[in-house]
């Protein structure tokens, strides 16, 4: 594995990863979070969202919002709608999402060389049926892990590098169709970290309304990638992917 990262000595970094899991759960079952998503309807070629009409009879728990994306066919932007619902029965059934203990040798180091006008990279998407969008990569992360050299593609999520990976804990004991990760930046803009520890179960494993982007070949790693989060758990046999 390449050389971990030294943050601050008065920096508790586990405790750090508490807060951050505090955090997560928060925003998991949220009013807008992961779990209350229960619709996500796509408007017929041309026509705009009318929010009001969307609310009208819709219980006080609901909240509707917009959303667009890109037709894989013509180009043309589509629209659409999400409903989230605060007492949606994924909300009602959360019990916790598993983790890995905190691994301090997971937190690692790497190079990041960005790319002169970012170029786009195809990403398949879950529910796009092998169909492929094209994302923003603007630099290449290179690390070596286990003795093994890779080249990281993560793409511009709002500003923020996002990192879609990977490796064979996939379907095991973390979500199967992969893990996200957020890139931390430094001081030095040549470098980046990576803290496994907080790679997450993406919003497509709490409720099957997102269509989330599926690891790269590049982003696949040969070895478990123990650390992070691993599946959510749900009580009485409830499946977000219903």
């Amino acid at each position: 594995m390449s050389q971990s990262y030294a943050s601050p000595s008065s920096v508790d970094r586990g405790e750090e990863w508490n807060t951050w899991r505090a955090g997560r759960r928060r925003a998991l079952t949220a009013p807008t979070g992961n779990l209350a998503l229960t619709e996500t309807r796509w408007l017929p070629a041309g026509e705009e969202p009318d929010l009001d009409a969307a609310r009208a009879g819709q219980p006080d728990t609901v909240t509707v919002t917009t959303l667009r994306r890109t037709d894989l066919v013509t180009g043309a932007p589509e629209h659409g709608l999400r409903f989230w619902d605060a007492a949606a029965p994924a909300v009602r059934h959360f019990e916790d999402v598993e983790v890995f203990p905190y691994d301090p040798s997971w937190v690692l180091e790497a190079t990041y060389t960005p790319v002169a006008d970012a170029r786009r990279i195809a990403f398949e998407h879950i529910r796009d049926n092998g169909g492929t969008r094209d994302l923003v990569v603007p630099g290449d992360i290179a690390l070596t892990v286990d003795g093994r050299d890779y080249t990281l593609s993560a793409f511009d999520d709002g500003g923020t590098l996002l990192l879609v990976f990977g490796d064979p804990t996939n379907g095991d004991t973390t979500y199967g169709a992969g893990r996200f990760l957020f890139v931390r930046r430094t001081d030095d803009e040549s470098r980046v970290v990576l803290d496994f520890n907080r790679a997450f179960v993406p919003p497509c494993g709490f409720s099957d309304q997102y269509n989330c982007p599926m690891p790269p070949r590049q982003n696949r790693f040969h070895l478990p990638v123990e650390a992070g989060e691993k599946r959510p758990v749900f009580r009485d046999g409830f499946d977000p992917q219903h």
